[in-house]
């Protein structure tokens, strides 16, 4: 284990030395190889020799969005019991989760598994050297396909969620979030909440039925690192081998989200310092045309830091908060437009009017010239650093997967960005953004 360890502190001080060519190279071509192997899984691949680590990340459709109702929280609970413990095989012994923790502290490797709304995701971060990664990718493969599911340790995970579930309803911040949610996206899966009822409706059973959704065939392979083309095949195929094939029959629709009709105030009382804020309304799927403008135009918004307008005008001309911002999550399906800020109790109401009111004259007017010049400036200049890891960099390819984006879609992505016009911005905004109907939550001060 010591000599493994050393070898992989000896690679990360290697990699640092890497990052500075890679992030000097983040404006050159980043060719994307794809194919789809013969069982369906769809592999995205970067050959990437500036140091000898690979990462990998495997998306499935699988999300928080594909959970039955009453099982919210399904898909994370899933995820989290996949570092638990793995089933014997053969000859393969069982492992419990200390022994998965020291069979990866001996390669030197990290593994993990996750849920978002829309994915359920697997990662691999392993030194290249090809037995090392071998036995990685095997190891990899018997969480992903073969979990073991313990009643024992679920029934303390679920008391320590529950546990986590109560004691963040002692925070205000949480509470905001989770009147938020739902007021924006009403039945809509994204609006689901993870509850006490949810938690102690999910049996090991029906993590194993979740499970099942995860084939060969609906697997997105995205890797980076320092392979060629026949030893990422060979990692995609290793990593995956212990899942079904499946046929991966098409998935029933997920209903959009619906716009909303009008606007809603929630105030709520909190024993809190600082009353939390939240304002907004769905916003864009992923696949929205107007991406660029509206990213480009929320930097000048609220997404900016110091140089946003909402920053100038709630914190620096008024202090009425510390910090504000404004954010588009896009998905799968349209997900939040948020404003987010935090003020004393006694200044809400004049914090939230200043909010909207910025809002307001920057959808309807847009940004000036200057502004736009100087966001693009700020963007693109940033840019090398969205690609300065390999890890960022997995995780740029995972999306262009995810979404179907162009597999040029970093080469342009500067070029994109240099082309968003104030009338763009001011179009995308006028359509998709409606200040006069938009959710309000403050949680925060006496009743």
């Amino acid at each position: 284990m010591a000599a493994s360890l050393l070898t992989f502190k000896t690679t990360l001080r290697a990699l640092a030395a890497g990052l500075l060519t890679a992030a000097g190279m983040a404006h050159a071509a980043l060719p994307i190889q794809h194919w789809t192997r013969a069982d369906g899984a769809r592999v995205y691949f970067v050959e990437s020799r500036a140091v000898p680590i690979v990462d990998a990340q495997i998306d499935f459709d699988a999300g928080a969005r594909r959970e039955p109702a009453a099982q919210s929280g399904l898909a994370s609970a899933t995820a989290r019991m996949l570092d638990k413990g793995v089933k014997p095989h053969g000859s393969e012994p069982a492992l419990d989760e200390n022994a998965l923790d020291d069979a990866w502290a001996d390669l030197g490797a990290q593994f993990g598994a996750g849920a978002s709304n829309d994915r359920f995701s697997f990662s691999l971060r392993s030194l290249a050297e090809p037995a090392l990664l071998a036995r990685a990718a095997a190891l990899a493969a018997r969480q992903i396909g073969e979990p073991a599911f313990p009643e024992a340790v679920w029934a303390a995970e679920r008391q320590r969620a529950i546990a986590g579930l109560r004691e963040a309803e002692t925070r205000p911040g949480t509470r905001a979030a989770r009147l938020y949610a739902p007021a924006i996206f009403g039945e809509h899966p994204y609006g689901r909440q993870t509850t006490e009822a949810s938690l102690q409706a999910i049996t090991v059973g029906a993590m194993r039925d979740f499970h099942a959704r995860l084939q060969r065939c609906d697997a997105k392979v995205s890797i980076v690192g320092a392979l060629d083309r026949a030893q990422a095949d060979l990692l995609a195929s290793g990593m995956l081998g212990r899942l079904a094939a499946g046929t991966c029959a098409p998935l029933a629709p997920v209903p959009e989200v619906r716009p909303l009709a009008a606007a809603r105030d929630i105030r709520e009382p909190f024993a809190s310092a600082q009353a939390h804020v939240y304002i907004g309304q769905p916003g864009i799927a992923r696949n929205d045309p107007g991406f660029f403008a509206l990213t480009v135009g929320n930097y000048i918004l609220g997404g900016g830091g110091f140089v946003s307008r909402l920053t100038q005008q709630v914190r620096e001309s008024r202090g009425l908060s510390y910090s504000v911002y404004s954010d588009f999550s896009p998905g799968m399906s349209a997900g939040p437009f948020t404003i987010g800020l935090q003020t004393r109790p006694d200044q809400a109401v004049q914090a939230v009017a200043v909010a909207r009111e910025v809002l307001a004259g920057f959808v309807a007017e847009g940004p000036s010239e200057a502004e736009l010049k100087a966001a693009q400036d700020n963007l693109i200049g940033g840019f090398p650093l969205r690609l300065d890891s390999n890890a960022k960099l997995v995780g740029n390819v995972a999306n262009i997967a995810w979404y179907g984006l162009p597999l040029t879609y970093l080469d342009t992505w500067v070029d994109q960005v240099r082309a968003v016009t104030v009338a763009d911005i001011r179009s995308a905004f006028s359509r998709v953004l409606q200040p006069d109907r938009m959710v309000t939550v403050v949680v925060g001060g006496a009743p």
